[in-house]
């Protein structure tokens, strides 16, 4: 297997070149690459090799960065230190990842994934990439950890951490917490939406937004709708329509 390597920290590479001759002995490192200049300049002549490990953020820029301006007609796998809701989108885009440090296991198994299944792979496409870069961008954004709720003659500060979930009640939006505490909010759902980290809080229908560790469980309702149930108990059923029940789903399973 001939594998180049983008990556600017010489440790890394020296770690991964080690761990990939062990795992896969008779592996051939045939370039260390350590910035998007140098990876321009090496892919825009055709190469033969079987496999690219590209860190995504590089001494002069990010690696996507890269395909703007060459194509890399190979699979690629990125190791990257994002958390786990940025590096679900890899995996949408079926481009695979390792978090960073390296595990060996986990290095293992991306190898034998390609063996199997993207041998055949032809390289990364334009909208895969911009994918990513979007996410990446997107997640610079700073979410509330705070909100300040009314409760009766005062501004009480609620951690968006107890917030099980929100509601419509009556036209009054309200936050219901974990320990199944009511708070009235001056806020619409829409200003909650997307002020709530995408990744902790779903909008699953016009009247409800959930924190995913107040889902006790999904059941399937007739015409492909789901229904979902949460803790503390709601005395309302919420309701997941068809069109967005995939998309549900994808994000619980994240």
């Amino acid at each position: 297997m001939k594998v180049v390597i983008v990556e600017d920290e010489l440790a890394a590479s020296d770690n991964l070149t080690y761990q990939l001759q062990k795992i896969a002995p008779g592996t051939q490192i045939i370039k260390v690459l350590d910035s998007v200049r140098t990876a321009v300049k090496f892919f825009s002549n055709p190469q033969e090799i079987d496999l690219v490990f590209m860190d995504i953020h590089l001494a002069d820029g990010l690696s996507f960065e890269i395909f703007d301006q060459v194509s890399i007609n190979t699979p690629v796998i990125f190791t990257t230190a994002y958390d786990q809701y940025a590096l679900k989108a890899f995996k949408v885009n079926s481009i695979d990842y390792l978090l960073k440090p390296i595990d060996e296991d986990e290095l293992t198994k991306a190898v034998a994934q390609y063996k199997d299944q993207f041998q055949e792979q032809q390289g990364i496409s334009d909208h895969q990439v911009q994918g990513l870069l979007n996410l990446i961008q997107t997640k610079t954004k700073t979410y509330k950890t705070t909100f300040l709720a009314n409760q009766r003659d005062q501004l009480t500060p609620l951690k968006v951490e107890k917030i099980a979930y929100f509601k419509i009640d009556t036209g009054i939006v309200k936050s219901i917490t974990f320990d199944n505490h009511s708070y009235p909010m001056d806020l619409k759902l829409e200003d909650l939406e997307n002020e709530l980290d995408p990744g902790i809080f779903y909008r699953v229908n016009r009247q409800y937004i959930v924190h995913r560790d107040a889902i006790e469980n999904i059941k399937f309702h007739f015409n492909g709708k789901l229904i979902v149930n949460v803790h503390p108990v709601c005395n309302e059923r919420i309701m997941v329509s068809k069109a967005k029940a995939t998309d549900f789903k994808t994000w619980m399973n994240s």
